[in-house]
């Protein structure tokens, strides 16, 4: 049985600065640091952020001695995870940009990500604006379905992709999406939220799309964990 948590909504260790236009941490950061503190990770250990955002999940990897890099297209995002990493003395390699260009040819031990993923009308995504962190096209995959292609090129053998999204966005698919690139993948932890002002903005569009029922006030998020055979 895959466990229903609570998401604790306090703050990771550290103030966290969070610059304007940037994502701040919220139960989906929280139920993706619990998932990663249940990995063994440690000194040597080579870590990807993708979409980093304040840098929250990378320096908490960090604190365990491991390498982390982190990648964010946002360049208010960019300089958030650098104060944040300088402010709280962690070594964080931190890059702008596409995550599959910036990483190309290399692995990793461990592949985070919280990408954008809520449903929304716009067929392009914004070009700034915190919305970058969330506005993922008519079926909120767009990103999603990315890291999936991505993810067994991404991994050492052995290695583990950790990706949050919510359960609107078909966690079905994305578990087979990863095992038809030839990893082992399942729903590992689900947390039940209430919808944000976001999803609320959008309810009569998520229920003509068959994204929501008529009376949705929560959201599920699941973690999804896929490991390189």
């Amino acid at each position: 049985m895959v466990p229903t948590t609570a998401p604790s909504f306090g703050t990771l260790p550290g103030h966290l600065i969070v610059l304007p236009g940037v994502y701040r941490p919220q139960a989906d950061t929280w139920l993706l640091e619990e998932a990663l503190s249940q990995e063994p990770i440690g000194t040597g250990t080579r870590v990807l952020d993708i979409g980093t955002g304040t840098g929250a999940l990378a320096l908490s990897a960090a604190r365990t001695g491991a390498r982390v890099e982190a990648v964010d297209v946002s360049w208010p995002a960019v300089v958030t995870a650098g104060l944040n990493a300088f402010r709280q003395r962690l070594p964080l390699r931190v890059m702008h940009g596409d995550f599959a260009t910036r990483t190309q040819g290399r692995r990793f031990d461990v592949v985070l990500t919280n990408p954008p993923y809520v449903p929304s009308a716009r067929t392009r995504p914004p070009s700034h604006g915190a919305a970058r962190a969330w506005e993922a096209g008519p079926d909120g995959r767009r990103v999603i379905d990315r890291v999936c292609a991505c993810a067994p090129a991404l991994l050492r053998p052995g290695g583990v992709l950790l990706m949050v999204h919510s359960a609107i966005c078909d966690p079905p698919a994305t578990v087979a999406r990863l095992e038809a690139g030839g990893l082992s993948a399942q729903v590992t932890a689900r947390a039940s939220v209430p919808w944000g002002p976001v999803l609320r903005a959008r309810r009569t569009w998520l229920q003509t799309q068959g994204l929501a029922d008529y009376g949705d006030e929560r959201e599920e998020l699941v973690i999804i964990r896929a490991a390189h055979i």
